[in-house]
């Protein structure tokens, strides 16, 4: 885990890597949490006898809003800043689902800061965020997200 500081020393990882998180298995009960939270019961997400007959490589997939939503979890093991008092979600420019997530992989997050912008009482982080699948030559998830971190 990468330790800053204080939010005035994110200035100098602007343009570099911050790191990868730890690894978190999406199994097939956190992918029906989702759907059962969603309503989002398409058979491709929760239907594991027709995936294994109908879905390439025979296993569900996970919705691309299950992979965007677990972002914090992945990105928390990342980096800290050690003088702050909170951080919110402040949203996303664009966000890409560039590859499924099988049940059962396990996935990681990547960060690198791309801006830091003062706000009152603190500043707005802007972040390339990617999702690696493990054993996948393409990424998950692609997205530029927003936060404000506060002093």
């Amino acid at each position: 885990m990468l330790e800053i500081e204080t939010i005035g020393d994110l200035q100098a990882h602007i343009g570099k890597s911050l790191g990868a998180g730890e690894w978190v298995t999406v199994d097939q009960r956190m992918i029906d949490q989702f759907a059962e939270a969603t309503g989002d019961h398409q058979w491709i997400h929760v239907d594991v006898e027709r995936a294994k007959r109908e879905m390439p490589g025979g296993k569900t997939i996970a919705h691309g809003y299950l992979t965007l939503s677990l972002l914090p979890r992945l990105n928390q093991s990342i980096f800290r800043v050690k003088q702050r008092s909170r951080g919110v979600n402040y949203g996303s420019n664009k966000v890409r689902f560039t590859a499924p997530v099988p049940a059962g992989s396990r996935v990681r997050g990547h960060l690198t800061l791309k801006a830091v912008e003062p706000v009152e009482g603190g500043a707005r982080l802007t972040m390339e965020a990617t999702v690696e699948v493990e054993g996948s030559g393409r990424p998950a998830l692609v997205a530029e997200t927003l936060s404000l971190i506060y002093e």
